[in-house]
């Protein structure tokens, strides 16, 4: 049924201001305070969500950023669903995070990850859609002196059929911009899409492949001078000394200068200038006192935690204890994750003008609003003073959320540098060696099976740094990290557990290595399913029982969870037999709102592994252009792959080793295997789509290991590991 909305009880103010013939509307989610909502008798001059140019160009602004995920044309979608405009006239612009907080955050939040860039935003921007549509038709209806009831619109035209009059949108857009907003606006039914829920092409295609599309790499401002940047390479480590003379004199140096206590920066008129001079820099470095750290005493830490006393509950359901503790038979496992890197194409970079007074920053960010806070901090000037312009990210995977580091370095050089701006652009090396790595745990799993095979307990004990205790403390419930559980509660809309076992407890032993953790794509998601999935597959074959049939048993209350399994497993031919030499493997979750699961077709020949097809089904609730989810469920693979078969950050000497793509190797095209989507959107509730996959390629693909080999593969990466 179509959704009616109350603009009034959700607190949403709508602003309406005409500029150059053209109606611009914008209004509050239903979470920020209205802005100038002080009886003023004239509309609110707030910024826009939807802007219609006389020429008919509907310009819709998208406060979340683009990084290849989509969102930017789904959100237009949206809008430009309920607004009934002409999509092939509609175009896309940031507003920029001073504006928002300007007005009172009228676009809400900047913030993308956590795959929320649509399902957080998505009533307020159909809304915006919706309202702009009844303004135009009640525009239209007042200059033909009809009732507005009988004038529809639809493809950026109102019509009235009676007297066979229509208009374009561009035409109605200054007089729309005066009649006052409806108090109530209707919202489609899904079901009656034209615009949303279809595979249109994306609206940045075209500028990526004509090389138009402008990334923070390749911005180019009047009279930029380029900055190449060496922080210290260990982890607390800091400056101790510097000799700038030493490179003055070299071709294009304008300065050196040193950043924060960490870094030291060369400022040219190139890049590679820059990088050449600091190449040539002398560096005295203070170590600090994490010089002994390793892998190896990282492990020993983790290896501490699996067996504590103490540890915070994430799940618990019945007596895991005490049942097996009486248990005729148990299986005991333990499964490790390692450090990774973000690793996006694009390196960390920003460009910074500064003077005394005002500060403007051009940024790849996926959180605008912590750049502009990042840039007024670094600046010492009030963030009115201070400006953050969006621009496309070439990768984020969570690297440009919380961590703005980048942002600070630049606007600390440009500092130095007065009224000339500066591109700050970090070295692959530099990007590789000062990441927020995804986070290294590990997990014990200890179930306890009856005469009849059936799991009666379970225990997960999970041990690993938290990513909340360092990157959002105020995150923490009573000094517990939820994220940490992710995929493995009894209860919510995030991610639950898909199984059902009578005495259940899943635990976490926090252990902290003073190594930078962050939000990784899929965040612990991904190793939380390796865990569970991988150790279901243990146990189906402990108790000699098919692993689709075992996890049947389990899932009879988990639905969704079970309908993506299903569907996964009738498409790759489960109960028929594989081609010889190809063995299957099975893997399921919940996360970020959204259900998931991924069956998996390899052979292993002399050792090799071979991922010949893996199919992959995914219920996000609804979907707003399923080609995207299909590229996004693809594109998962390349990274949860990756991160399987080569992905690992070790640690040597209170430093990382890996510094570029030689040593942190990604998958090749030629290993990539063909990934077929399944969509299976059953309604009622709006799911993430860019990382919930990302976390069953593993353990489908380690389940289709054991299967082809007998060998059980519980740590990763796989390239350690002989599959002879």
């Amino acid at each position: 049924m179509n959704a009616t909305i109350s603009l009034s009880r959700r607190s949403f103010i709508i602003g309406v201001a005409a500029s150059a013939g053209g109606l611009s509307l914008g209004f509050n989610v239903p979470f920020i305070k209205p802005a100038h909502a002080q009886g003023s008798e004239t509309a609110p001059e707030i910024n826009a969500w939807v802007v219609i140019r006389p020429d008919d160009t509907v310009v819709i602004r998208i406060a979340r950023s683009e990084m290849g995920q989509g969102t930017l044309t789904g959100l237009a979608q949206l809008v430009a669903e309920e607004l009934n405009c002409d999509w092939s006239k509609v175009t896309t612009e940031y507003p920029s995070p001073a504006q928002n907080l300007a007005r009172d955050r009228v676009w809400g939040n900047f913030s993308t990850g956590g795959s929320r860039g649509i399902r957080e935003s998505h009533e307020y921007v159909r809304i915006g859609g919706a309202v702009a549509r009844e303004m135009l038709i009640a525009a239209a209806a007042a200059e033909w002196g009809v009732p507005a009831s009988e004038c529809t619109a639809r493809m950026g035209m109102v019509t009235h059929a009676a007297s066979d009059r229509a208009t374009f949108y561009g035409q109605l857009a200054a007089a729309a911009a005066r009649i006052t907003p409806p108090a109530n606006v209707t919202l489609k039914d899904p079901k009656d899409w034209t615009i949303a829920g279809k595979p249109l092409p994306r609206l940045d295609t075209a500028d990526k492949l004509n090389g138009s599309q402008v990334y923070g790499a390749d911005l180019k401002l009047p009279n930029m001078l380029n900055a190449a940047i060496r922080a210290c390479p260990y982890f607390g480590g800091k400056v101790e000394s510097f000799d700038a003379a030493a490179v003055a004199g070299m071709p294009g140096v304008r300065t050196v200068v040193q950043v924060d206590e960490t870094a030291v920066a060369v400022v040219a008129d190139t890049w590679w200038r820059a990088k050449t001079a600091l190449d040539a820099l002398p560096i005295v470095w203070d170590e600090g006192p994490n010089r002994q750290v390793t892998s190896a005493s990282i492990a020993a830490m983790l290896e501490e935690g699996l067996g504590a006393n103490d540890a915070f509950v994430g799940a618990r359901q019945g007596d895991a204890g005490a049942a097996l503790s009486a248990a005729g038979r148990t299986v005991t496992a333990t499964y490790a994750f390692p450090y990774q890197n973000h690793a996006t194409m694009e390196p960390m970079n920003a460009t910074a003008l500064y003077t005394p007074e005002r500060c403007e920053v051009w940024v790849p960010t996926q959180n605008g609003e912590a750049s502009l806070a990042a840039a007024a901090e670094a600046a010492g000037l009030p963030v009115q003073q201070c400006e953050v312009h969006k621009i496309h990210l070439g990768g984020g995977f969570g690297r440009r959320g919380n961590f703005q580091d980048y942002v600070r370095q630049a606007v600390s050089i440009a500092r130095q540098v007065p009224g000339t701006p500066v591109k700050l652009m970090w070295s692959r090396e530099e990007d590789m060696l000062h990441g927020a790595y995804h986070p290294t745990t590990r997990c014990r799993l200890t179930g306890a099976l009856d005469a009849d095979g059936n799991l009666t307990a379970l225990h997960m004990r999970i041990s690993g740094q938290s990513i909340l205790a360092a990157v959002r403390p105020q995150g923490m419930q009573n000094g517990m990290d939820p994220v940490v559980f992710q995929g493995l509660v009894l209860s919510g809309t995030e991610g639950t557990l898909g199984y059902t076992v009578d005495n259940l407890l899943v635990d976490h032993a926090m252990r902290n290595p003073p190594i930078p953790p962050g939000f990784w794509r899929g965040v612990n998601l991904n190793q939380n399913a390796l865990y569970v999935e991988c150790f279901m597959d243990e146990l189906a074959h402990a108790a000699g029982v098919d692993p689709l049939a075992f996890r049947r048993k389990l899932m009879a209350k988990h639905p969704k969870h079970l309908a993506v399994l299903e569907a996964v497993a009738e498409r790759i031919g489960w109960d028929t037999p594989a081609a010889a030499g190809v063995h299957r493997g099975l893997a399921q979750i919940m996360g970020f709102g959204s259900y998931v699961a991924a069956a998996a077709e390899v052979s292993v020949t002399d050792g090799q592994l071979r991922i010949h097809r893996i199919v992959a089904a995914t219920d996000p609730g609804h979907v707003v252009n399923p080609a995207q989810v299909e590229r996004q469920v693809e594109g998962s693979f390349v990274y949860g792959l990756s991160a399987c078969i080569y992905g690992e950050c070790t640690v040597n000497g209170g430093r990382m080793e890996q510094e570029n793509f030689d040593s942190y190797e990604v998958l090749r095209m030629a290993e990539m295997p063909d990934v077929e989507t399944i969509i299976l959107p059953s309604g009622g509730f709006w799911g993430g789509v860019g990382e919930p996959t990302i976390a069953v390629a593993a353990p489908a693909v380690l389940n289709a290991i054991f299967a082809a080999t007998g060998k059980r593969i519980r740590t990763l990466p796989l390239k350690n590991h002989d599959l002879a």
